[in-house]
């Protein structure tokens, strides 16, 4: 079992945040697949115009839903609570994801999970889990997922992983926000979450998050 967190972030986590999240592996792309059937999301809306790119959309906040695009998993339902296999005291690995609705010109998605109940005196939310670049056609992310394709961040455990819940006090949520791009993210693999976060501007297609929780 690894150590809990601390509501203030270490100068490296400061240095180095980098975000969660879970993307699905299709059914055509393993990266590690595991056998189990998670539930396909319903899109947000049957009928969607074509979606144009938006301006400031902060990945540190909650995500918007918009664009039609859909994300869910297997281990839990949105607003539920979050299985001890996929927490620090648990194996400490990704639910699997399932993700619809990307839209058509959707180049690459972005996945990120944090914990909006621990925030640092700069009003900084804890990163569980940052990974960008994800292909569009990826439909699919199992459980204990090691992306090869993605870039994965460093997130504020000073891991580049997932690191699952770890309240220290009382029950906290946990968001796991997804993006769909209309570009590829050129960016160096220590880019940090705010980095990850700018250079989002202007290209967000679509939004999504599927919220759990998780008590200490």
């Amino acid at each position: 079992m690894r150590g809990q967190p601390v509501h203030r972030r270490s100068v490296l986590a400061l240095v180095g945040g980098g975000a969660v999240s879970a993307l699905a592996g299709c059914t055509d792309t393993t990266d590690g697949d595991a056998t189990t059937t998670t539930p396909e999301p319903t899109p947000r809306s049957e009928a969607q115009p074509t979606p144009t790119a938006t301006d400031d959309i902060p990945i540190a906040g909650p995500s918007p839903d918009f664009g039609g695009l859909g994300l869910a998993s297997s281990a839990f339902a949105d607003g539920a609570a979050i299985p001890d296999r996929y927490t620090r005291s648990g194996a400490d690995v990704n639910p699997p994801l399932s993700i619809a609705g990307v839209p058509e010109d959707a180049a690459t998605l972005v996945l990120v999970v944090d914990d909006p109940d621990a925030v640092d005196p700069a009003g900084e939310v804890w990163l569980h889990w940052l990974v960008w670049n994800i292909p569009a056609s990826r439909t699919r992310i199992p459980a204990a997922w090691t992306p090869t394709e993605p870039t994965v961040g460093t997130n504020d455990f000073g891991e580049r992983d997932y690191g699952g819940p770890a309240p220290p006090d009382d029950t906290h949520l946990y968001r796991f926000k997804l993006y769909a791009l209309d570009t590829t993210l050129i960016l160096p693999q220590d880019a940090t979450e705010r980095t990850v976060g700018n250079a989002v501007r202007g290209h967000v297609l679509a939004a999504t998050q599927l919220v759990g929780s998780h008590a200490p």
